[in-house]
């Protein structure tokens, strides 16, 4: 049985709804009180996603050239306190913690044939390395990995229309190996967005955020989400966490051509979640 809430959660969610209850449940108040809660939790959930983010800020600003540590190597073991801290203080589950595995597994491996290729740098040394890929780099997918387990658990995620789970899983090795294969030949992503948005085009994922359930499109929930892991890239490249090769000479913006990429990746994310736990359908609701 997937748990919704961690113990330290549960405490939380009741401490809230000891207020909240009080409040309007309908008109505009009642949706600005939805509205709030959406972002609160959206912000828990990316939790982990901000602190990686925030730990590559504050380096790139203060970090000494001088020092002993190199700023890759202090990322990556703050990158792994703070997982650990989460386990330890029940800020996430154990399930959730497998899916960042696979993350980190899934991502390395992709790091070290495109750094290879030449198609993005790590800038700076590091002493916890597999070749010229810093370990930080796998938690970089981890956080996205964290984000979507810790979504779908918060938000309560139930799907309609989900197409059979062996497509899923087919779809998500296609685009993993197109992610390798379009390097030498001929890139084929074009035919996979075609595919995934005939497969997923009936699917709706209904979320519970207060007092109501709502719904939306799992393709635009996807680019949605895209779009903000674009938007932080930008951040991390700006922080010199890796640069692209337009990006060495000076800092520009990531190409627009990179959110096809991440939604992409963001499909293989989903799936590898669904591994660890599986999509539910939606019971009959009432969803607003």
């Amino acid at each position: 049985m997937t748990i919704r809430f961690t113990s330290l959660e549960e405490r939380i969610d009741h401490a809230a709804h000891r207020v909240l209850d009080r409040l309007p449940a309908s008109g505009i108040s009642g949706s600005l009180i939805e509205f709030i809660v959406f972002g609160l939790k959206q912000a828990w959930a990316c939790l982990f996603g901000g602190i990686m983010l925030f730990l590559i800020m504050a380096t790139r600003v203060a970090w000494p050239d001088d020092a002993w540590l190199a700023r890759y190597d202090f990322v990556f073991l703050g990158a792994l306190a703070v997982q650990i801290a989460m386990l330890a203080f029940k800020l996430e589950t154990v399930g959730e913690a497998k899916a960042i595995f696979l993350f980190h597994l899934v991502g390395t491996g992709m790091e070290l044939f495109k750094t290879a290729a030449g198609s993005w740098v790590y800038p700076e040394e590091a002493f916890f390395r597999i070749g010229g890929v810093p370990l930080f780099s796998g938690f970089m997918y981890a956080s996205v990995g964290s984000y979507l387990a810790r979504v779908s658990r918060i938000f309560d995620f139930r799907f309609s229309g989900y197409p059979p789970f062996w497509t899923t899983v087919v779809i998500a090795v296609s685009i993993y190996i197109n992610f390798f294969s379009h390097h030498y030949i001929v890139d084929l992503r074009y035919g996979i967005f075609a595919v995934t948005a005939v497969l997923f085009a009936r699917t709706w994922v209904h979320y519970r955020v207060f007092r109501f359930r709502h719904r939306m499109p799992l393709l635009l929930g996807w680019f949605l989400v895209t779009l903000f892991i674009w938007f932080a890239e930008n951040i991390a490249t700006w922080s010199h966490a890796w640069l692209y090769p337009a990006q060495q000479g000076g800092w520009t913006p990531v190409s627009t051509a990179k959110i096809g990429s991440w939604y992409l990746l963001m499909i293989i994310s989903f799936v590898l979640v669904t591994l660890v736990h599986r999509p539910k359908a939606m019971a009959s609701e009432s969803t607003r």
